[in-house]
């Protein structure tokens, strides 16, 4: 992996280094601090499509494109054979029929609540190799685990008429209180997830579940255009600096180029490219195959016989996959190009303080405010951009109460990337619910901050015995985000 970046400068570098460096400074916002998404940040109302806005400086062409992906987006797919071929190929086996389903408003997913099913969460199976074999695979970057034998990669709860599916996720929450250093007591939801109904018989013993909510869309084009050499300079695996973090980078291989490369896209940071993430989406979630992804069957396994004899929606006429070049160029478009909103009330004395306890608390350590992009990116709009995700998109063990038991390639059963902080504090106006982690355990930002363990424990602890001024400024910046 490069070690430094050959895009700059000298001259160019220092000015990365001076503009990045955290402030020490909480009396006034920091130059730029309103445009935590660089040029291209909305500054569009505030209402619920907040996350829905492309990049202010694309040029005409590219919103028209982004248009298009838009709508390519939020197109519900049908089920095999049928009259509109071109969204044909639902399935068989699915969780949803559009992207937007999942991704609701382009934002945050939630858990299942009562019978309302597991729209914008699912169960990721997967266990580890158990083998010599395996785990040379593993080492080699072959692969990121190894799937279910019968049910796959996910579970899959959806299918089309004539198949049924796979089952259901069930969740269970018990209450754990905890108190604060001033007395204040807060109810932490503890979840318990199962299979309700289990389709084609019972998953393998050596099954991890692991919930995995649909995060935020915004951003991810300016995510993929930070420096390799910016995000593993903030990785310390040894904790050499004896600070207790020690991020680590998830080293994937990138299906589409085949090289080994930092893997910054999903929970565990399994993912080297947007592209490749869509592809996966499309083949995992809804059951449609692609170019990068060939697999009109979806996630069916050898076992699920039935599935394997349902029709496909591959038009030869339209190519050789259900959703062709132009389809996946066009989701790829949008998706690099959803603006991040701009910062709100960061002027205020309240913000500014929350900012300064964010600071102090230690939550920068993982959650890294600034970077600039790269210079040469095949997107203008996204080059040289200074940027406030505050995320260092490397692992961190989070300890045993956030753990999944679930490898994903370099990422343990306790590890899970440092999420994006930008546009949080919208969460509810564009989801009109508000839930946090990659569980949706959490029902406030307070909660989220009190799962953290592992690496964030000290954090957690200096925000659990703050003063309940400094915990209310906290999250009053976070809002802010």
């Amino acid at each position: 992996m490069p070690t430094s970046r050959t895009d700059l400068t000298p001259k160019d570098q220092a000015r990365v280094l001076a503009v990045t460096r955290p402030t020490t400074d909480f009396t006034r916002p920091e130059p730029f601090e309103l445009m935590q998404g660089g040029a291209g940040t909305s500054r569009k109302d505030v209402n619920r499509d907040a996350f829905s806005q492309s990049s202010a400086n694309i040029t005409f062409e590219e919103e028209g494109n982004f248009k298009l992906g838009n709508a390519l987006f939020r197109k519900n797919w049908v089920s095999s054979p049928s009259s509109t071929q071109a969204s044909d190929g639902l399935g068989p086996l699915f969780n949803e029929r559009a992207c937007q389903n999942c991704h609701l408003k382009d934002g945050r997913g939630r858990p299942p609540q009562g019978d309302a099913g597991s729209t914008s969460m699912f169960l990721r199976l997967a266990r580890d190799a158990s083998s010599a074999e395996e785990k040379a695979a593993l080492a080699d970057h072959k692969l990121l685990n190894f799937p279910d034998p019968v049910y796959g990669t996910q579970l899959q709860d959806l299918a089309v008429p004539g198949l049924k599916g796979e089952g259901r996720v069930r969740v269970e929450y018990s209450e754990e209180k905890v108190m604060l250093g001033d007395g204040t007591a807060v109810a932490l939801r503890k979840p318990r997830y199962s299979v309700e109904n289990p389709g084609y018989g019972p998953l393998d013993p050596r099954t991890t579940l692991s919930p995995r909510l649909t995060p935020p869309m915004i951003g991810l084009g300016l995510i993929e255009q930070i420096a390799p050499a910016d995000i593993l300079a903030h990785a310390d695996p040894d904790d050499r600096d004896g600070d207790g973090i020690s991020g680590r980078p998830n080293i994937v291989r990138d299906e589409l180029s085949g090289a080994v490369t930092l893997g910054r896209f999903g929970w565990k940071a399994q993912t080297a490219s947007i592209r490749q993430q869509a592809a996966d989406a499309f083949a995992g979630d809804i059951g449609i195959s692609t170019p990068e992804m060939p697999k009109p069957w979806g996630d069916c396994t050898v076992a699920e016989k039935d599935c394997l004899a349902m029709p496909n929606g591959v038009q030869q006429r339209l190519g050789t996959a259900e959703a062709p070049p132009p389809v996946m160029d066009l989701v790829t478009i949008y998706s690099q190009n959803l603006a991040v909103p701009a910062r709100r009330d960061i002027a205020t004395p309240q913000v500014l303080d929350g900012k300064k306890q964010f600071y102090e608390m230690g939550c920068i350590a993982c959650h890294t405010p600034k970077f600039v992009t790269m210079r040469g990116t095949p997107n203008k709009a996204q080059a040289f951009q200074l940027i406030w995700p505050y995320s260092d998109f490397l692992l961190h063990d989070m300890g045993e109460g956030l753990a999944d038991r679930q490898r994903v390639g370099e990422a343990t059963g306790s590890e899970w990337r440092t999420p994006p902080l930008w546009g949080i504090g919208l969460t509810a106006t564009v989801n009109g619910n508000a839930f946090y982690l990659h569980d949706g355990r959490a029902r406030t930002l307070a909660e989220a901050i009190l799962w953290h363990g592992g690496e964030g424990q000290n954090a957690r602890d200096r925000f659990a015995g703050a003063a309940a001024t400094d915990r209310d400024a906290l999250i009053k910046f976070l809002e802010s985000l």
